[in-house]
């Protein structure tokens, strides 16, 4: 009896602890942009949204979308000229989109394309309204030519609290296609940075 008794003590203390643990969560957040994109024509999904989609598979984040109050113009060249505007005017663009809490994610894997050498930005908006300090941010973007156009640097400005690490960084052309080769460099990717 005494060892039935010790033994359901135990089995309940566990699961008192169990319940008080904070497990780790992870969410995948992106901004994206269908329509007329660079180099593949006109796509039903954004560069972004393909690796961002890919990325949270693997790794079993919660992935959730920016998504602006008003929509680039669908081709290329009028929505590079809006961004451009924007970027120029230090714009911040409302979204349409948000979260209950970035609070209970302890990693952010955070996702755009590279325009003018940054980030979009609906992107700030997002970042000046949701503190990212504390956490682990692994930034991912697409691009053309531009390559990471020291985001991540800009990321570790924003916040200082926050541990910044390797960027995963794509030409928008390879990551429209979503296939093996994609995957495998995120493999890659989430191996060097310990995931």
């Amino acid at each position: 009896m005494k060892n039935l008794i010790l033994k359901s003590a135990l089995l309940l203390a566990a699961g008192v602890f169990m319940s008080q643990a904070t497990f780790a969560k992870s969410l995948t957040i992106y901004f994206s942009r269908a329509d007329e994109n660079y180099g593949v024509g006109y796509v039903k999904e954004g560069n972004t949204a393909k690796l961002a989609k890919i990325i949270a598979e693997k790794t079993g984040s919660d992935l959730h979308e920016i998504s602006p109050v008003t929509a680039y113009p669908k081709q290329y060249k009028a929505a590079t000229e809006v961004a451009r505007t924007e970027k120029e005017n230090n714009a911040r663009p409302d979204y349409k989109t948000d979260l209950v809490s970035v609070d209970e994610y302890d990693t952010v894997y955070i996702g755009s394309p590279v325009w003018w050498g940054d980030m979009p930005m609906v992107m700030y908006t997002f970042l000046e309204k949701n503190s990212l300090d504390g956490k682990k941010i692994y930034p991912f973007v697409t691009h053309e030519g531009s390559g990471l156009s020291a985001i991540d640097l800009r990321l570790q400005s924003m916040f200082k609290n926050a541990k910044v690490g390797k960027a995963l960084v794509m030409k928008g052309q390879l990551a429209q296609k979503a296939n093996d080769e994609v995957k495998d460099e995120v493999d890659e990717w989430l191996k060097e940075i310990g995931k």
